[in-house]
């Protein structure tokens, strides 16, 4: 008899495997990053064809296999359709899809990871923010998720405003990040902060990051 497991979560990564079939990786709230094979989820018409493509979040059904995860079926609360249909704000949740793949592991508690990932993606949804703050907000809060921060002055000097915002980011779960806007002298110090600590942090190029520069 087959163990199902049932997890809520994202799909942030989906390749197509053989013919039909799709293998994805899923950020979770119970188990971290794992990846699962989706049987026939490319035949037209079958049921997983929607639900493999990134950024459906909802709820996941799984079966563990002798080497891998299995998906039997998901309940999707949110596609992020607009988001897909946006060719700028697409490549900015690109770009978050690979920083989480990057950083998260398998049976790790992600949790913070998982409310940041969505509610910035519902960000890049809203017009009350700039889709280049989004991205310095959401750089910065997934480095200091991972405990890699180096502090305000490791990224060098900043203007009261900005210094107080990267304060904000340090100290609110990402449930209230999403407030409010900043000044453009705000945002373009947020900018070269986060260039100069993403500079030092990372050892990876991002294929999505590359596009979204030259959006920039």
């Amino acid at each position: 008899m087959q163990d199902f497991v049932v997890l809520t979560g994202i799909v942030i990564k989906s390749e197509a495997i053989g013919e039909y079939d799709r293998r994805v990786v899923l950020l979770t709230k119970e188990r971290g990053k794992l990846a699962a094979f989706a049987r026939g989820a490319r035949r037209p018409g079958n049921r997983l064809m929607a639900p493999t493509n990134p950024f459906s979040f909802g709820q996941f059904r799984l079966f563990e296999g002798r080497t891998s995860y299995n998906l039997s079926e998901a309940e999707i609360s949110n596609y992020f359709e607009e988001l897909r249909a946006d060719f700028a704000g697409a490549y900015y949740g690109m770009y978050f899809l690979e920083l989480c793949d990057y950083y998260a592991r398998e049976n790790n508690d992600e949790t913070g990871m998982l409310k940041l990932l969505y509610q910035s993606l519902r960000a890049l949804l809203s017009d009350r923010f700039s889709n280049r703050l989004v991205r310095c907000i959401f750089e910065l809060k997934v480095i200091m998720v991972n405990g890699e921060f180096p502090g305000i002055k490791g990224g060098g000097l900043l203007g009261e405003s900005a210094a107080y915002t990267v304060t904000y980011i340090m100290n609110t779960p990402p449930e209230r990040l999403f407030s409010s806007d900043v000044k453009p002298e705000v945002l373009e110090e947020l900018r070269l902060f986060c260039q100069v600590i993403c500079k030092r942090t990372f050892d990876k190029d991002f294929k999505s990051l590359e596009i979204l520069e030259n959006l920039e």
